[in-house]
């Protein structure tokens, strides 16, 4: 046998017990930065995905798409500002940020998935009632308009898809009166994996992780518990910080671990599920 013959062989026996430990489990992916903006990376995540159903792991893909959001605000000569890592949205954003998310980018995912082997069916906020929000302040407590909290999750409208189809999830929603809210994609794919009692919820991004130092990716954290993201949050700022308060919400209503993964490196879902050395940051409760 070849040298690459036999490290193929090796890398499948690897991936095996994890495959088996998993297989009918729920697996929630948040897909975002740079696995969604590069063409390669695009096809190499419907590929994984569509994977991940075939050896029998039920995965749910929530999605954001803030630089194509920004992308047609410039356009539209729209301001564009953040808050806290929240996007401060008024009745225009957020009517952009639906047609962005729901009639673009959600659409896209699906037919690549679909492209790839597997059918995947699109849901946002308002269909089923996936979601009810309520709106929210930036963590300091500043107005940013339309940006919606979700207090509930349908997730009976996910359960019924995911047993024929892959679910992709757009991040919009709605409150009581109907009005529509922009939702952080984080904390919308945290919801999710909570309500679902998810196995694993996995975040694609475009760091290798949680670090120390935002500007040294040698700091990386490879392990931390749901105790000590508590006691950086206060200090934290911009996109990492409602990650981390989505890994501690969904590991309070139930989900096993919440992953930090660098979505620039191919493969990645692959290599934290199914390997032994597994990358990025894992987030457990506090023993």
């Amino acid at each position: 046998m070849s040298a690459t013959g036999s490290t193929s062989v090796s890398t499948l026996l690897e991936a095996l017990p994890y495959i088996r430990e998993f297989h009918g489990r729920t697996v929630v992916i948040k897909y975002g930065g740079a696995a969604m903006e590069d063409p390669a990376l695009r096809e190499e995540f419907a590929r994984d995905v569509v994977l991940l159903k075939y050896v029998g792991l039920n995965p749910i893909v929530v999605h954001g798409g803030g630089p194509e959001i920004t992308d047609y605000m410039r356009r539209l000569k729209l301001p564009v500002e953040f808050v806290g890592g929240l996007r401060v949205s008024d009745e225009s954003t957020v009517e952009v940020a639906k047609m962005v998310l729901v009639g673009k980018v959600n659409k896209e995912i699906v037919m690549r998935l679909s492209r790839h082997g597997q059918p995947a069916v699109g849901l946002c906020g308002d269909d089923g009632s996936l979601f009810r929000v309520a709106r929210r302040a930036a963590p300091g407590g500043e107005d940013i308009g339309f940006v919606g909290r979700i207090e509930r999750v349908n997730a009976g409208v996910i359960e019924h898809v995911a047993s024929d189809y892959i679910p992709v999830i757009a991040s919009v929603g709605a409150d009581r009166e109907g009005r529509s809210y922009n939702v952080n994609a984080d904390e919308a794919a945290g919801a999710v994996a909570g309500a679902l009692g998810a196995y694993k919820l996995v975040f694609l991004t475009d760091v290798a992780g949680w670090l120390r130092d935002p500007s040294d990716p040698a700091s990386l954290i490879g392990q931390a518990s749901t105790e000590q993201v508590r006691e950086a949050l206060d200090a934290l700022e911009g996109g990492m910080r409602p990650k981390l308060e989505a890994c501690v919400r969904a590991i309070g209503d139930g989900v096993s671990a919440a992953h930090i993964l660098d979505g620039r490196l191919p493969h990645s879902l692959l290599l934290e599920l199914f390997t032994d050395a597994g990358i990025g940051t894992k987030i457990e409760a506090a023993p």
